[in-house]
């Protein structure tokens, strides 16, 4: 797939920190401690419906991982995939009258526009499912060859459906941290099928599904025809993409299990066990106190806002207003302070001379390394500008330091 293109990123005076953040798997802050490069993977969208505020609450935080990995000096190597072939898709397709690649292809073209739109720095690796499944498939094969896959035949499908024996991985749930109680509780409205007859464990994930009638499938040497279960597209993507142990793995907090526990599992299956050092997840945003979701409905669309003629800076703003790790409730007045917000940084950093900037951008990068504390270095910015509003300074440079720091480091281009 075609990424979007990258936004300038202006150099900044002064030296990055390291960055430290809250790794799901052992509830501790940990510093990323990349190599020459970072690599950074982030499970992308499934392509049925437009993007929300609450993919761009994901999206714009690991965005700041990669802005401040680079600050620090690190060339980062991102992948990002497109679940451009599942069920939801599917079913949206026919509910619509559309072909599912057709659904897929405008809904992912919307998704580049929106992350164009609020500065958001695209992965090199931009790969949906259907271009990845050689890939995929090589990995399944190899699953069935460790012995950790096994068959369950269906009277509607043209050969069996393959799953994952889970006795074969070795520290199953320690992604999550969950117990299996926790587990079944979510694990069939995430995705999961408890109740399949001749599972060998209920929460045991598929692996291949059999082809189906009026379901696009694709024929690989030694796999019925068919396609990929969900959780195996990100492990086979990223292991041909980045390798292991990939830095930082990441993506919302209700990834966190079935998808990421199962993506590791995966890779255990086939002898992996360092896929990730770090996972990271991000909160989720609600409206009218629900998680926003495609299935619920309530959702506050990026190119809606966009539309409406919303500066996306704004929107970024909103964003950028709550902790990343944070669940909060998407508002209308949110969105007033974020542009009352956003116009007074642009009145202040359009005065001759100001106040030292220096202070503010050392504060900024600080909060960020400190597992993203956005928050704390959006108020350090109001802090400046009213100081500047108010009582003015006498340095030139100023405007232009903060506004390239703002722009580097926040994404906010003023």
């Amino acid at each position: 797939m075609i990424s979007w293109p990258p936004p300038f990123l202006p150099a900044i005076p002064g030296n990055g920190l390291a960055l430290r953040l809250h790794d799901t798997s052992s509830g501790e802050l940990r510093e990323v401690t990349p190599g020459t490069v970072a690599r950074l993977y982030v499970c992308g969208i499934t392509p049925y419906d437009a993007t929300h505020l609450g993919h761009a609450a994901t999206y714009v935080a690991f965005d700041l991982v990669g802005r401040v990995l680079r600050d620090n000096g690190h060339e980062v190597h991102y992948t990002q995939n497109v679940t451009d072939v599942d069920d939801p898709l599917l079913e949206r397709a026919k509910r619509d009258g559309i072909h599912w690649r057709d659904l897929a292809v405008a809904e992912a073209d919307l998704y580049r526009e929106d992350m164009t739109a609020l500065q958001v720095i695209p992965p090199q690796d931009y790969i949906g499912v259907v271009e990845a499944l050689p890939v995929i498939a090589d990995l399944v094969r190899r699953t069935i060859e460790s012995g950790a896959a096994y068959e369950l035949p269906n009277d509607d499908a043209e050969g069996p459906d393959l799953y994952v024996d889970l006795s074969h991985v070795s520290g199953f749930g320690s992604v999550s941290g969950w117990t299996r109680e926790q587990m079944l509780a979510v694990f069939a409205e995430r995705g999961g099928d408890p109740d399949r007859p001749g599972k060998r464990d209920v929460l045991d994930p598929l692996l291949w599904r059999a082809a189906r009638d009026g379901e696009p499938s694709w024929e690989f040497d030694g796999l019925p025809a068919g396609r990929p279960g969900w959780h195996v597209e990100c492990t086979a993507i990223a292991l041909d993409r980045l390798g292991v142990p990939i830095d930082v793995n990441g993506g919302g907090s209700d990834l966190i299990f079935p998808h990421h526990e199962m993506t590791v599992a995966q890779a255990s299956a086939i002898g992996v066990e360092d896929y990730a050092r770090l996972h990271a997840h991000a909160g989720m945003v609600g409206l009218d106190g629900h998680k926003m979701s495609k299935s619920r409905g309530n959702l506050v669309l990026v190119s809606k806002l966009r539309e409406d003629g919303v500066d996306p800076m704004a929107i970024r703003l909103v964003l950028l207003a709550h902790h990343y790790r944070s669940d909060w409730d998407y508002t209308p007045e949110l969105l007033t302070v974020a542009q009352v917000r956003l116009e007074r940084w642009r009145e202040a950093l359009s005065v001759n001379t100001a106040l030292s900037a220096d202070e503010t951008v050392a504060t900024i990068r600080a909060a960020l390394a400190d597992d993203l504390h956005a928050p704390r270095a959006i108020a350090a910015v109001d802090a400046w500008a009213e100081q500047t509003l108010a009582v003015g300074g006498d340095e030139q440079s100023a405007p232009g330091v903060l506004g390239r720091a703002l722009d580097a480091l926040l994404g906010i281009r003023v």
